[in-house]
């Protein structure tokens, strides 16, 4: 029985290396591109704080208190030292 597991997880391993090597060269460029579409949904959802008119707010609203964790790290990666809202201060 040792030996059919040991053959069952050869096959197995060697499909998590194939799909790493295909996989790797990729991974930086695919969390580049799920954090631009955090950083672009972080702006949506603070745009009406931001002083830009947003249409889906009423939608939007809701979505305030989970992103509030995150701000502190998206006001930053955009360059801001300090928040740029008046009547909220993270750092």
């Amino acid at each position: 029985m040792t030996n059919g597991g040991e053959n069952l997880s050869a096959p197995r391993r060697f499909a998590a290396g194939l799909r790493e090597f295909y996989v790797a060269p990729y991974r930086r460029t695919f969390a580049r591109a799920q954090r631009d579409e955090d950083d672009l949904f972080m702006m949506i959802v603070l745009a009406e704080m931001l002083g830009v008119p947003n249409p889906a707010s009423y939608y939007t609203v809701e979505l305030l208190p989970v992103m509030y964790d995150r701000f502190h790290d998206w006001h930053r990666r955009m360059g801001m030292d300090h928040s740029p809202l008046d009547h909220f201060s993270c750092c």
